[in-house]
Formats: structure tokens, C-alpha cells, sequence
């Protein structure tokens, strides 16, 4: 991910929250918890750290207040120049904040909060309100990821247990995320891929697999086959579609397992060849 400034990692409105608390206010608590009614009531929260070692974890510098300061001016608000000088001078640019949370992966209640934060720093009170923007969109994504995903396997096991020997052992095997092109960017395929391989190992999203060795130490997360797709196969003309499977035998056919297209030109066709 490209850097950002932390400073504008919010809502514009924040900006002049500053202004507003009561006067002598030194500490402010905020959580962050699941409202509304659902069908589903409980979720997995999950994706916290990448949000802490990724953004957390680079110091907001002089460049980022004075950016920031003409953008407000520019944008029809007030700024905290005192503030950001103080986090400055007094703390090296890293937020005076303690952030509290429930182990990721934990399965929860809706209404029981995940997160916590409060500020360390009495003159920073006003940063506990002024992260929750940028807290509450690195958790809310992935975990409603893995909530979804964790409905899925629960939907798929009852199938396995009257269809097989090992349904424990085949289950994390029964879905594969192909899902990074259909994704925003790319940081929201990691951390969509990255929620997904909670409960299911094969994916094919390579940033979820960085995600989880950069910000999990999860040295191989998940698992790929060989796989053709449809360019591969249309190289070889119809009439040579026979050998196109030849071929990807003789390439991959020491691998444990692989993919191939057999649709490109007419799947019938192509099994009564085969």
C-alpha cells in the first residue's frame, strides 16, 4: 500500500471536533460494536492488525500537518495546528492512543464491542473520536468476510458429513476465492482473501497470502493448483484441443493436482474425446 496521511484518514467533519468538547476534558473512551438486527445475529471479528502495523505504525510527520492544515483551510474547516504540533513534539508523530480488542477470530454477539480506544495523552482527548473513521472501515470489511465465510462452511458441512469419510479433513478444501478481480482494489482483496482463508485454504488471491505472512507471520496461508484458463486453451485450435490436454498432462502431471478448461470450444465434445 502507498502512504497516506494519517491525518487525513478521517471524516472532514472530525476536524473541528477539537472545538466542541467541554472545556478541561483531558480523556475520551470510544468502542467499536455491531448495531442493527440480523437474521445472523453473531460475527467474527477480524482484520485489526493489518490497520495497526500498516497505519498505525508510521508517524505522522511535519509534511502531513502542513498538508493537512491547507487542505482544511481549502476545505471550509478548522484545524488543530497545537494539536498535531503536540503529537509532533511530544510523542514523535505516533497517536497517543491505547486500542483494546478481543483476539481476532473471535466468534461474538452482536452488541458485544470488539474494539476500545482511548487516548493517553490528557491533551489529546479529541483523538479517540477523531480515529473512529478509519478504525471502523479496517475492521468492518473483514469481518463481515469471515462472517459470511463462516456461514458458508457451517452450510457445506452438513453435505460432506453424509457425502464422504473425512468431512474435517475435506472441508477447508470445498471453496477456492478467485475473488481479487472482482475486488475494489487491491488492499480490498487482501483483506477480503485474507478473511476468506480463516476458514477455507485455497485461494488464488496472492494478496490475501501476503497479507497473512506481513501482518499475521503466517508463512503460507493458503494453497493454489496449476490451472489453465480459457487464453491458454483457445491457443490450440479445436482441432488440436486433444492435444492441448496432452499437453497440460505432461507439464503438470507430477503436480498433486491440477486445473484444466475443458469448455473453451464444446465441453461435450471435448468428454467424448477425452
Amino acid at each position: 500500500m502507498s502512504r497516506i496521511n494519517p491525518i487525513l484518514n478521517t471524516d472532514s467533519y472530525k476536524f473541528g471536533h477539537f472545538l466542541q468538547y467541554p472545556p478541561g476534558t483531558q480523556a475520551l473512551s470510544g468502542y467499536i460494536t455491531t448495531r442493527g438486527t440480523s437474521m445472523r445475529p453473531e460475527i467474527v471479528f477480524f482484520g485489526l492488525q493489518v490497520f495497526l502495523k500498516e497505519y498505525l505504525a508510521q508517524p505522522v510527520t511535519a509534511m502531513d500537518v502542513a498538508e493537512a492544515q491547507e487542505l482544511a483551510a481549502l476545505h471550509g474547516q478548522p484545524f488543530d495546528l497545537a494539536g498535531w504540533q503536540h503529537i509532533l513534539n511530544a510523542h514523535g508523530g505516533f497517536l497517543p492512543l491505547r486500542i483494546e480488542a478481543l483476539p481476532e477470530g473471535s466468534f461474538l454477539h452482536r452488541g458485544v464491542p470488539m474494539v476500545q480506544v482511548v487516548n493517553t495523552d490528557p491533551a489529546c482527548f479529541w483523538l479517540t473520536s477523531y480515529i473512529e473513521t478509519a478504525l471502523l472501515r479496517a475492521v468492518w470489511y473483514p469481518s463481515t468476510v469471515a462472517t459470511s465465510l463462516r456461514h458458508v462452511k457451517q452450510t457445506l458441512m452438513p453435505y460432506l458429513n453424509t457425502s464422504c469419510d473425512d468431512p474435517d479433513g475435506l472441508i477447508s478444501t470445498r471453496l477456492s476465492d478467485y475473488g481479487a478481480r472482482g475486488a475494489t482494489s487491491l488492499e480490498q482483496a487482501g483483506l477480503g482473501g485474507l478473511a476468506t482463508l480463516l476458514y477455507f485454504d485455497n485461494t488464488d488471491t496472492l494478496e490475501a497470502i501476503v497479507y497473512a505472512r506481513r501482518y499475521y507471520g503466517a508463512k503460507m496461508a493458503g494453497f493454489s493448483v496449476p490451472a489453465s484458463e480459457h487464453t491458454t486453451m483457445i491457443a490450440w485450435p479445436q482441432r488440436d484441443e486433444l492435444q492441448s490436454f496432452d499437453h497440460m498432462i505432461d507439464q503438470f502431471g507430477d503436480y498433486p493436482s491440477y486445473s484444466v478448461v475443458s469448455d473453451s470450444y464444446d465441453i461435450h465434445n471435448s468428454e467424448t474425446a477425452l
